[in-house]
């Protein structure tokens, strides 16, 4: 029998899944320092080095391209958040010291190095966001390119399916009565919607979809432009011609952005900084986010605002502590802060879910069980939006991480012992 694995591609995190031959599912172990974890970082690294006299490019993902760009984060480009790119036309290449890359090329670096040569025949089922993250996101091109980057790494022929419906295949292998069951999948990039029918015995079907480009790369980026872009220069003006300007917002929308920080580190970019800064009242702001950008400290700002951010889950404040060469951040940050920043994201996932609904001609008393996976999941705002329409008794939660790959192995499971309806 073909082996059957499920792939969670994701903005931040990527898990592989395999389905044994006595239908069990496990999930792919990777090396992190001394331990092994079921989570492979979604992360590239490209570095020089001289030999000879000639200039070798090489890279690496996973933990071994983050522990490749802390040996020297100044002379290396670490690409993060690939997927959000996906289904953005005006993305196509970039140019990698001196090198250009498609964005299937370098997911496929990716993929390449996540399953080896160990799953070389497998069947993969692969999933994808009901909605792709970006503001003008073409889903279609989206997934196009999310198979042309299987097919360049070796796997042409995928299945694909949506993640939320994924995680509740796995959830509903907990039920043993007939249920409809809305599921939340929140990811780095997304957070998608799929209400299902489960009935022992039958195929899982599924009654309605929905998505938004919102999830925890939404909150840290709340979190950097409330509490750390200020003092980098967002809100000063400079002098130009005898009139005051407001400085460029867009540097503060590409810092705060982590799937951005790489395309900031640009000559040009820099340069343009830089001319601001001679022009303002206190150019030292933005010489320090043009250090943070040239030296590439913006991993070591995402890794100190995640854990922040999960603080706040579940303790009322967190202190953000953060310092580079002369910047330095040091502020209580409470997490009713936190949620009046991610107010207009909240109102946008409740939005999302009603219209889930609408579109499954539902309910919230036609809802049996609610299930919710996904890091962004444990946000207490985010899961008050389902407790305020569904009541607290009817959420679960669970595999935050593994979910969506287990129910995507066992969608391939069932798409190849059963009929298309």
């Amino acid at each position: 029998m073909t082996r059957l694995i499920g792939i969670d591609f994701g903005t931040t995190n990527s898990v592989v899944a395999v389905l044994t031959p006595d239908g069990r599912i496990e999930t792919a172990r990777f090396a992190m320092g001394a331990a092994e974890v079921d989570v492979f970082r979604t992360v590239l690294c490209f570095w020089k080095e001289e030999s000879r006299g000639r200039s070798h490019l090489h890279h690496a993902a996973g933990p071994s391209a983050i522990e490749a760009y802390l040996n020297d984060p100044a002379d290396s480009r670490l690409i993060m958040s690939m997927k959000t790119y996906l289904a953005q036309r005006s993305f196509t290449q970039t140019n990698i010291f001196g090198r250009i890359y498609t964005l299937e090329q370098m997911i496929s670096l990716f993929l390449q190095a996540l399953l080896g040569t160990a799953h070389n025949g497998a069947h993969i089922t692969a999933g994808r966001p009901v909605r792709f993250a970006g503001a003008f996101a073409d889903d279609d091109f989206g997934e196009a390119r999310l198979r042309a980057a299987y097919a360049a790494a070796g796997h042409p022929h995928i299945g694909v399916a949506l993640e939320p419906e994924a995680a509740g295949y796995r959830f509903t292998r907990t039920l043993h009565q007939p249920a409809t069951v809305l599921v939340g999948d929140f990811g780095g990039g997304t957070s998608d919607f799929s209400i299902l029918r489960f009935t022992p015995g039958e195929r899982v079907v599924s009654l309605a979809h929905g998505g938004a480009g919102i999830a925890g790369d939404s909150f840290d980026y709340r979190i950097i432009d409330h509490a750390v872009s200020p003092l980098l220069g967002k809100g000063d003006t400079y002098r130009v011609m005898g009139s005051d300007m407001p400085v460029p917002i867009e540097y503060f929308t590409g810092f705060a952005r982590w799937h951005r920080l790489s395309l900031m580190r640009t000559p040009k970019m820099l340069r343009d900084i830089e001319a601001v800064a001679r022009a303002t009242a206190d150019p030292t702001r933005l010489r320090n986010l043009i250090g943070l950008i040239t030296e590439e400290a913006g991993y070591q700002l995402y890794q100190t605002v995640s854990a922040l951010k999960a603080e706040l889950s579940h303790a009322p404040t967190a202190r953000l502590q953060f310092h580079h060469d002369n910047f330095r951040v040091d502020r209580e940050i409470t997490r009713a802060d936190f949620e009046s920043w991610i107010a207009p994201d909240l109102a946008q996932l409740a939005e999302t879910v009603d219209a889930t609904l609408t579109s499954a001609n539902l309910r919230p008393q036609d809802i049996d069980r609610v299930f919710l996976t996904g890091g962004t999941s444990f946000v207490p705002a985010v899961r008050a939006i389902f407790s305020d329409r569904f009541g607290a008794s009817r959420l679960s939660a669970g595999g935050e991480f593994v979910s969506v790959a287990e129910g995507l192995a066992l969608i391939g499971r069932d798409r190849q012992t059963q009929p298309a309806a």
